[in-house]
């Protein structure tokens, strides 16, 4: 249903937009994005790949003007073009920007319902038997690194990614929108115990390679050049790198070999130079 804010005031309409307000402040909607089970898409292309995927969403808002565009992921998902029971909030850009605290300049924002997340032991016993990369992320911070980390993912062959308990929230809007849309694309699971939980991946027959700074470390192309069937790649935070203690539980640590004195990647161009390799070298 199509819903003009310009025009359109009450009680329900204030309950639907209090998914989109203060978008800008980062703590508060990831604790609002939790508690009320839901998580942001961005733009039209994002929201498209969230509905092929299977997500529900809650609602839409746009201007106006982005309408008719819009129409075939309305269609897609509600199967109508003014969206069946799902409002469809429509709003001038100066007063969507005045609702979120930015200029929506990239089509649309959905409010999605958060799916549930299998547990790390279920995602990998889903897994084919034989040959398979997965990526473990931890305690990465920035969710553009997060994002970048997943679309490295979806496009160099990894079959799944497990973060660990601090790590930043994968569906949170900026992480979303710098993997365009490929969070919805590879399946990921948050792990309970870190590193305790290395145990997991090791039990499902993955060697688990820590990318670390080691004095035991293998080079990655010596590595790939013997890489087991199943490989978890683990990865650290981007300050102080991976903790000491996983670094210890992994199976083998691995360095990535580099010129111009420098000593490290950033994780996310690390995640991709290191799948690159394992997919390709």
């Amino acid at each position: 249903m199509i819903i003009n804010l310009d025009t359109a005031t009450g009680a329900d309409v204030d309950a639907l937009l209090a998914d989109y307000t203060r978008m800008k402040d980062v703590a508060l909607r990831k604790s609002l994005e939790v508690e009320r089970g839901l998580y942001m898409a961005e733009s039209s292309q994002v929201i498209a790949r969230a509905i092929a995927a299977g997500h529900r969403p809650r609602s839409f808002l746009l201007a106006p003007k982005w309408l008719d565009a819009f129409a075939p992921t309305l269609i897609a998902a509600t199967g109508s073009a003014d969206g069946g029971d799902v409002p469809v909030l429509l709003g001038s850009d100066a007063l969507l920007q005045s609702i979120t605290g930015f200029h929506l300049h990239r089509g649309a924002l959905a409010a999605m319902h958060r799916p549930q997340l299998p547990s790390a032991h279920d995602l990998l016993a889903q897994l084919p038997a034989g040959r398979a990369r997965v990526m473990v992320l931890e305690n990465i911070v920035d969710h553009t690194n997060v994002g970048a980390a997943f679309r490295s993912a979806a496009a160099l062959d990894i079959a799944a990614v497990l973060i660990t308990p601090s790590c930043a929230d994968p569906l949170y809007r900026r992480s979303v929108r710098v993997s365009m849309g490929t969070v919805f694309q590879v399946p990921f699971a948050r792990l309970r115990s870190w590193p305790a939980d290395i145990s997991v991946l090791q039990q499902a027959g993955f060697v688990t390679a820590a990318l670390a700074l080691s004095d035991e470390a293998v080079a990655l192309p010596e590595f790939v050049r013997t890489a087991p069937e199943r490989v978890a790649l683990v990865l650290g935070t981007e300050g102080d790198g991976l903790n000491h203690r996983t670094v210890a539980a992994c199976d083998v640590a691995v360095q990535i070999p580099m010129s111009g004195a420098v000593d490290s990647l950033n994780v996310a161009a690390a995640s991709a130079v290191a799948a690159y390799a394992l997919a390709y070298g």
